[in-house]
């Protein structure tokens, strides 16, 4: 994979709920994927403690690390206004892209991810307070059969070790201060000279 694709992002929420994000790669790194979704497409605002955290047409500047249980995304308001960070719990993504051999490096070539949401949401408002959203949304899941114990167990092993690095300084990682909204759009300003 190379910056400048499109990644098409399947996200499976369960038990049967898939949704297709479509954005672009601005950093393929081994450790950490950046993406840019420049127009979220969200139905209504979503909120946090009464304030509008995303609204339709907001841009997203997403962080996937491979291997980890858990993306960050850098929210803003349509207007680009920056809100805080978000925290999705999920099952580490598969990464890949379609075809085999060199043709699946070539432009145009479609990149695939595969991940599945465990319910659970950390959020990291600009002033510093750590907030985990959606705990009865998994205990739901975990009483319908849409995930078993272990993995109910892993998805909140995850939330403690965010807050743990959170309280030791150590999370979010200085990648996602140092790719803001604007640095990712000049990105995207110079490649399309």
């Amino acid at each position: 994979m190379s910056p400048g694709r499109t990644v098409h992002i399947h996200y499976l929420r369960p038990p049967d709920r898939l949704q297709v994000y479509v954005q672009e790669l601005v950093v393929d790194h081994p450790e950490v994927k950046v993406s840019y979704q420049p127009d979220t497409p969200v139905e209504r605002p979503l909120r946090v403690g009464g304030a509008t955290i995303l609204e339709p047409g907001s841009p997203v500047v997403w962080f996937t690390f491979p291997g980890r249980w858990h993306d960050i995304g850098r929210f803003h308001t349509a207007d680009g206004t920056f809100t805080g960070l978000y925290a999705n719990i999920l099952t580490p993504p598969v990464l890949e892209s379609a075809g085999q051999g060199p043709a699946s490096a070539e432009p145009g070539a479609v990149v695939r991810w595969d991940t599945t949401d465990l319910f659970l949401d950390v959020w990291l408002g600009p002033g510093g307070d750590l907030e985990v959203l959606d705990r009865e949304q998994l205990d739901e899941a975990l009483a319908h059969g849409w995930v078993d114990e272990g993995t109910a167990r892993r998805a909140r092993d995850e939330v403690e070790r965010i807050r743990a690095a959170h309280d030791q300084g150590r999370w979010p990682p200085p990648v996602v201060d140092a790719w803001t909204l604007e640095r990712v759009r000049r990105i995207g300003d110079v490649r399309a000279r």
